[in-house]
Parts: structure tokens; sequence; C-alpha cells
């Protein structure tokens, strides 16, 4: 870490097939960040590992002015995304930069960049996430990595990692937070216009596989489709188990072999996704969105939310229910453009969160 006073140095190691949105992410943030006087808080360069030019995710490449030498000289490394990068294969190339950094330089990854940190070894024993999509493939291939799939992103100290694309935004702040207080992290997101914390975790942006359909094989599939449509109800195993035609013993056993789960956590998992849908698809209040996804009471839905996505029901409709005004109509008949997004109206954001 650098003294007071110092402008902390941040390098970014753009890889090949570099994801372009996240390379930008750290000059954005940091570069925004200022201390009392309006001086300059950090410095950020970009560096390859041999540094010359490096193909990005998209139809253009980036031409850098740093080698792995900056590696060695800089109090933050970022590695940023890049397509492709879901692997355990250690590039020798990269080993050899990343092992230019110097001991106690803060490491940062965002999105698939844990990958090439973990494959480094540089992740073993610690707390660890990377995009949702990839969190499984990370796990089987980094054992020894403690992997929180359900986070934004991880602090360990010297060593942070963030989920997919815009939560390496969720990160980047945080340090800043860390670093010079919410002040400064505040004043960024404003600069930013993005907001200073997010509410909840990767889960809320994770959809629960679809329900079998109805014709696909004998056993519970039937029922699972009716069970669909009465979601509302109270809906009983052995109520379950009669339309299916079957002990209760007989259904819970074919319904977890042809599922994975039992009965009342599909239920569970199938009432939450229908939540979820009202709450981003309608303007039903949070006391009928409880009732028509069968979790009777607005307690209860959050209560669900809260243990599964980590998120209450008013932030997570504030998240993903965002209406774009009817067009303004100018002087002389033309239209004015939409200058702002409205949230749910405030009688919906009066049910607690």
């Amino acid at each position: 870490m650098t003294e007071q006073g110092q402008v902390h140095r941040v390098a970014v190691l753009a890889l090949d097939r570099v994801i372009a949105f996240e390379l930008g992410i750290p000059a954005r943030i940091f570069e925004s960040a200022r201390g009392p006087a309006g001086q300059p808080l950090y410095r950020v360069a970009t560096c390859t590992v041999d540094g010359l030019p490096v193909t990005t995710s998209t139809d253009f490449r980036v031409v850098v002015d740093h080698g792995p030498e900056l590696l060695a000289e800089a109090d933050t490394v970022v590695v940023p995304a890049q397509r492709g990068g879901a692997t355990a294969e250690a590039d020798p190339r990269v080993a050899a930069a990343l092992a230019r950094i110097r001991p106690g330089t803060r490491l940062v990854s965002i999105c698939t960049g844990a990958f090439v940190l973990a494959a480094a070894g540089l992740l073993d024993g610690r707390p660890a996430t990377t995009h949702w999509a990839y969190t499984e493939e990370f796990a089987r291939l980094f054992p020894k990595v403690r992997l929180d799939p359900d986070v934004l992103f991880t602090d360990d100290g010297d060593v942070l990692t963030s989920g997919g694309v815009a939560a390496g935004v969720d990160l980047c702040l945080h340090i800043v937070r860390r670093d010079h207080g919410s002040a400064v992290a505040n004043a960024v997101a404003r600069t930013c216009l993005v907001p200073p914390w997010r509410e909840g975790g990767q889960k809320q942006y994770v959809r629960a596989p679809g329900p079998v359909p109805a014709d696909a094989g004998a056993g519970t599939a039937a029922v699972r489709a009716w069970a669909l449509d009465h979601l509302s109800q109270t809906l009983g195993l052995r109520e379950l188990a009669d339309r299916a035609g079957m002990s209760v013993r007989t259904f819970t056993r074919r319904f977890r072999a042809e599922t994975g789960s039992s009965p009342g956590e599909w239920l569970t998992v199938q009432r939450t996704e229908l939540a979820r849908q009202l709450l981003e698809e309608t303007e039903l209040s949070i006391d009928e969105v409880a009732r028509r996804s069968g979790f009777g009471t607005a307690g209860s839905l959050r209560l669900q939310l809260r243990g599964r996505l980590d998120v209450a029901p008013t932030a997570y409709r504030r998240t993903f229910r965002a209406v774009v005004p009817e067009p303004r109509r100018a002087p002389g008949g033309g239209v004015a453009p939409a200058s702002r997004m409205h949230a749910a109206p405030p009688s919906e954001r009066a049910h607690g969160a």
C-alpha cells in the first residue's frame, strides 16, 4: 500500500480476448476518485504480458504503453475478464508476468479474471467469487479456493474478487470506500451515475431452471404442470401424491429422481420464480404478489426472498421494474426526450423492505 499523500498505483493486466467493458472499469472508477483539494488518489495504467497489443472480445485491439514490468511497480493489480478465460490452464507468459508482483500488492479480479488468479495458485485457501454462470466450473477446477457463488464481490484484505460485468464496478467502489471512506466513494458513484452500493448478491440475477413440461415422460410431470397452475393454493404432499396415483413415499422418491429436489423445495423454487415475475412485470402490491405466488403474506414473501436472493421484495422490484415514462409532447407537436426512468410507485414502495 502507498503511504499517505502518495498516489496509489493501479496496474490493469489486459490479456488476449479481454472484455472491453471490464477492462475499462478500473480506470473509470479509480481515476474519478479525488481528494479534498481535487487531487487524484489513484493512477491507473494498463499493461500486457509482453507489452504488445492484445485482442479484445469485440472487433478492435488494445495497444498499451507498458509491459509486465508495470506489475512490479503497482500497489494494486487488477485482472479483468477475457472471453474464453474460464479455464484451469495457466498460460506460462501470464504466470511469468504475475510472478513479478511484489509481496503485499493488492490483487483484484473482475468476473472470470478469478480463473487467472486461481490458475496461478493465488487464490488457494482464499474466499473468491466469479460470474454466476461459471461458478460450478470454477468450483470443479479449483477445489482449494473457498468459492462463494452468491455474492457480488469478496474482500480478503489483499485479495479481492468480483462477480461478472457490473459487479466489477461494485468492487472498485468498495475499494475506494475502504481506502478513502464513503464520502469519496459516493462522490465517484455520483460522477459515474451508478449506485454507491447495491443490495443483495448475484442470486437475484440468476433464474432457476424452468419447470419440466407435462409431456416430458411419465411419472410426476403431469402433477408438476398442474401445480404450476395452482401455486396460489395450499398444496399438500398427500394431495400431490393422490393426483399422481402414488403413495406419498413412492411419489416423493419419483419426484426427487426426476427433479433433483423434494416436492416442498421444488414448490418453493417455483413460487419464488413466480413472485419474481410478478414483481418485475406487474404493478401488483407486495401483499397481492405474496398471495398469488402462494407465500400467503408479505412477511413470508420477504423471508423467502431474503433467504434465497439476499434482497427484499421492494428492493428487488426497484432493481428490475423500471418503467419508461410516456413520451412528453414538446412545443410544436414533437416528442420531448424522456429524461429519467421511474421505479415502482410510492404506494408499492410503502410495503416494508
